[in-house]
């Protein structure tokens, strides 16, 4: 398969919205050939789940697929039981293998939710660094100089601060590097903490003989604070397997300052000026989930939202039902339903949610943590602008 467009029209397509590219020339030089480059995304299994901010490379690498160029999706089966160092403050805890095989399987299902899977050529780097002898680590460590790696700015910041650096994270950039010559990638992706590796694998590959790579860094997204990127540990991340209505929900939450952001990142489009800010969000939570979903699953969470947000038609919502316990209090309803829906509050969260007037049962607001409505079955109960639960 061959791209309709020219050589510059897909160099317009493929740099947008990318932070750096090293060099949009050579990139150039590459597509003016006519053959299908082999664009290549490294990914570690370090956890069971992608969330949105991982969709960032994904939706670029899906860009060259459509342009016919050969996605290459690395599982670093090997590379995960050492860590990723970049952007790392301290050395990240070590998994075993099996755990790092069970991770891959949920990452390769979730990216096929991006990716073409008939067209992504799919490599696990344990193929060629398990069968490695020592005398090749020690050839492949010869490479490149202590002072090298110490030009990282993660490692120099522990340094300076008295934090230990590991030998084995030391290792990291070299094996990452030479992944890009096993594969020959002609393009290497990955966000801007990755720069360091993605410059590793060029000199490895120029030592090879091989052409080096281009160099194409994409923004890190920021998570739903709009301040701190995307991440589970700071709870401010979307999930690409979150149920449909969650995905919503929480797409809803964002600024609207982030929204042309998001656009330009997550779907490869233009935020419209004219449109009202309301009619966008919304616009761009149902693509989102419809990508991840269906485009039925993103109308119908466009649809629930809105009968609970918009027309408040609460009877039409489908929502989580939660059962009272013990405590009948507001305060302790709120906290056990947050806890039910997998997301739970401190008490002073909680009492700062119900003391804004953001805690609702049936619309009306319950400002006092310590009073106890007559609690009934079928009523809904919001907690804040993302969640809701029906008593049950």
């Amino acid at each position: 398969m061959t791209s309709p467009l020219s050589a510059r029209d897909q160099l317009e397509l493929l740099t947008r919205g990318t932070a750096q590219v090293i060099s949009e020339k050579d990139l150039l030089a590459k597509l003016e050939s006519g053959r299908p480059l082999r664009a290549k995304l490294g990914v570690d299994p370090t956890s069971p789940d992608l969330h949105l901010g991982h969709s960032v490379a994904l939706e670029k690498l899906r860009q060259f697929q459509e342009l016919g160029h050969q996605a290459v999706l690395i599982i670093g089966d090997f590379t995960a039981m050492i860590g990723d160092p970049s952007g790392r403050s301290k050395t990240r805890p070590q998994l075993t293998r099996d755990e790092v095989l069970a991770n891959a399987k949920t990452y390769t299902d979730q990216a096929f939710k991006i990716l073409d899977k008939d067209r992504t050529e799919i490599v696990f780097n344990g193929e060629w660094f398990n069968r490695m002898t020592f005398a090749e680590v020690i050839q492949l460590n010869a490479r490149v100089t202590l002072q090298q790696m110490l030009q990282r700015e993660d490692f120099r910041n522990r340094l300076a601060h008295d934090q230990e650096v590991r030998l084995h994270e030391i290792q990291y950039p070299l094996v990452q590097g030479w992944d890009s010559v096993m594969v020959r990638a002609d393009v290497e992706l990955g966000g801007t903490d990755q720069l360091f590796n993605i410059l590793v694998g060029r000199d490895m590959q120029k030592a090879e003989g091989q052409e080096p790579q281009v160099v194409m860094c994409v923004p890190i997204l920021e998570g739903l604070d709009g301040v701190q990127k995307m991440s589970k540990s700071l709870n401010n991340y979307v999930g690409v397997s979150e149920p449909a209505g969650e995905m919503f929900g929480k797409l809803m939450s964002i600024s609207d300052e982030l929204m042309a952001r998001y656009y330009l990142l997550l779907l490869g489009e233009d935020l419209d000026p004219a449109r009202h800010p309301m009619e966008s969000k919304k616009a761009l939570a149902e693509k989102i989930t419809a990508r991840y979903h269906s485009p039925e699953a993103g109308r119908q969470a466009r649809e629930n939202w809105e009968a609970l947000f918009s027309r408040r038609d609460i009877s039409a919502v489908e929502l989580p039902v939660f059962s009272i316990g013990e405590r009948r209090d507001v305060l302790g309803v709120v906290l056990a339903a947050f806890e039910a829906l997998g997301e739970p509050l401190t008490g002073s969260d909680a009492r700062r949610l119900i003391q804004q007037g953001s805690v609702q049962l049936e619309g009306d607001k319950l400002a006092d943590p310590k009073a106890e409505p007559a609690w009934t079955a079928g009523q809904v109960l919001k907690l804040n602008k993302k969640r809701a639960v029906r008593i049950g």
